[in-house]
């Protein structure tokens, strides 16, 4: 039999999967409108054989353009924007610490120069960093058309001042064309411990790969209801794997910077 600390770890386990499977179903329903208006501009770019970037600036929603890039069942049209600066894996204050410096996110927009006819997808859980508005602000500057994946409730909940807002305090959903509220609570962490003093078990990946996923989901499907079938990553570890990618790899080798 299992013991009373045993059992009590089940529940909260089991808590957790229903809390998160609650905000997935809360993305699924309030968000269906916005998640469908994003896919038709994904669609159009595909359909017209134009890259779709994604760029996730901020310690691990850089998992979010991961999530989406280079993945079995993706799309090969996205191109992930995979800047250094932010990774987690070049240390994680060094990671806080850049995506919270203004003028960041400018010079990695530029670098990728972005423009008329392109289209972007920033997913951060948060949507405040510094770095993450510079990118908005700079690519619509620039001309892109901007799709945005953050926690409205947390972006509205966080204070003016707080140290990771660009000067602007403006918050991720205000800036772009199409807003997906991911519906990240804040603090991110979900699960409360007897005797602990910090929440734990944090929400926010599942919530941007659930998003994001949405979005491939949509796209494929307008694109097949318009007779076009695009190319679609097969896992290298699948049988016939590699023969499949490799059908495209030169169409997209040299188009997509970090493939």
């Amino acid at each position: 039999m299992p013991d009373t600390k045993t059992i009590h770890a089940d529940v909260l386990c089991a808590g957790y999967l229903s809390d998160v499977t609650a905000l997935m179903q809360s993305i699924l329903i309030d968000e269906r409108d916005a998640l469908d208006r994003a896919a038709s501009r994904v669609a159009d770019q595909v359909a017209a054989d134009r890259l779709v970037h994604v760029y996730g600036p901020g310690g691990h929603s850089n998992l979010a353009a991961q999530e989406i890039f280079f993945r079995a069942g993706g799309l090969m049209h996205v191109s992930a924007i995979l800047d250094e600066g932010t990774l987690l894996s070049n240390g994680a204050l060094r990671s806080m610490a850049v995506e919270r410096t203004p003028g960041y996110g400018k010079i990695v927009i530029d670098d990728q120069r972005l423009g008329e006819g392109d289209l972007l997808i920033l997913a951060n859980a948060y949507g405040i960093n510094a770095a993450l508005i510079d990118a908005a602000i700079t690519a619509r500057e620039r001309g892109a058309f901007l799709i945005g994946f953050n926690s409205h409730a947390h972006a509205n909940g966080s204070a003016p001042t707080h140290p990771a807002r660009h000067p602007t305090r403006q918050n991720l959903h205000d800036i772009v064309d199409i807003a997906i509220d991911t519906k990240v609570p804040i603090g991110d962490a979900l699960v409360s411990v007897d005797g602990v003093s910090e929440n734990i078990a944090a929400v926010s990946t599942f919530a941007n790969a659930f998003a994001l996923n949405c979005l491939v989901i949509r796209t494929v499907a307008k694109l097949a209801e318009r007779g076009v079938e695009p190319p679609i990553w097969r896992s290298g570890n699948a049988p016939g794997g590699d023969a499949a990618n490799g059908r495209f790899l030169a169409r997209f080798r040299d188009r997509v910077r970090w493939l």
